[in-house]
């Protein structure tokens, strides 16, 4: 990253990168994205995991779900497609299989949450407060609320709100609203998500995409569109979370194409408390440790003592 030699000063200065989110904290500002990691377990032995603030982990559903049909990803020039239609093992097996794997792990972990209607997301919720040792719990709002014609929770403020509150009153662990950028403007669906109670905003969940086989003439997902990550949508990633940061007073959990640790020390600058990897998981497992050594070295070298120092750098 071009770092240049630290003072004595700035050296000695302690460094305290936790991250409080709601009534609970975060070790470290870097987690890893839901549906990029599985449930933690698959890469134990990849990476140390200790070194991780938390896993957050595949949806979990009220019932079982298969997924789309393959292909289900598609590599793209700056990024991957993906259709994978939050396929999963249900809350029920989640509680049973799943759960007590995720209790072992040394770091926290955040249950990502998702549902077609609001008693869906509600009873899941219900389900997993079982499972004392999740931290707590992202709300995938990209999910389409099939009650109001199949738009997407997450495109209506009023929605966001709504559900938000409902959840509210289901748990006292920290709610994360996984923001969709497919809106015209997202500080919108932040401030809703804000006034129902939620305890953070995860931004941005990825973008619509397609890619076409100009032999077969079709798309190259059966499902059509998926969603498109990687670095390609990092620039947007970043604006979207500056513009989040300074419109709501809870946590932004910045993503989108962060590869390596300037990727992630310039979301921190834009605003965001914390960051989450997701394609860069893909290419190197143990890139989340990498990112958080990363983002301690230019702590160190520019003096900062905490996280909220990186987003008084960028307005000074």
């Amino acid at each position: 990253m071009g770092i240049e030699p630290t003072t004595a000063s700035q050296r000695h200065k302690p460094i305290d990168l936790r991250v409080a989110v709601g009534s609970t904290v975060l070790p470290n500002p870097v987690g890893v994205a839901s549906g990029t990691f599985g449930y933690g377990s698959e890469y134990e032995e990849l990476v140390d995991l200790s070194r991780v603030g938390a896993v957050y982990t595949k949806a979990v559903t009220l019932e079982p779900r298969p997924g789309n049909d393959i292909p289900r990803i598609v590599e793209t020039p700056a990024g991957l497609l993906n259709s994978i239609g939050l396929a999963n093992v249900g809350v029920e097996r989640f509680l049973s299989e799943k759960a007590p794997m995720l209790a072992e792990l040394p770091c926290a972990v955040v249950a990502n949450v998702a549902g077609s209607t609001e008693e869906e997301y509600l009873r899941v919720v219900e389900r997993l407060e079982r499972a004392d040792r999740l931290l707590g719990y992202e709300i995938n709002i990209s999910c389409p609320n099939v009650e109001h014609g199949g738009l997407a929770f997450g495109t209506d403020p009023l929605q966001v709100e709504r559900l938000t509150k409902a959840l509210r009153k289901s748990t006292r662990k920290p709610l994360i609203v996984k923001l969709t950028p497919n809106v015209t403007d997202i500080t919108t669906i932040a401030r809703a998500a804000e006034q129902g109670g939620g305890d953070a905003v995860s931004c941005i969940n990825t973008l619509v995409g397609m890619t076409i086989d100009t032999k077969a003439k079709r798309p190259v997902l059966p499902a059509g569109t998926g969603g498109l990550s990687g670095p390609a949508i990092r620039p947007v990633g970043i604006a979207m979370t500056y513009r989040v940061s300074r419109a709501v007073g809870i946590p932004v959990i910045g993503m989108g194409g962060i590869m390596g640790p300037d990727d992630a020390v310039q979301y921190l600058l834009a605003g965001a408390s914390a960051i989450q990897l997701g394609t860069a998981n893909f290419v190197d497992p143990s890139c989340a440790a990498k990112v958080f050594e990363g983002i301690q070295v230019y702590a160190k070298n520019e003096g900062l003592s905490c996280i909220e120092d990186f987003g008084r750098l960028l307005e000074s």
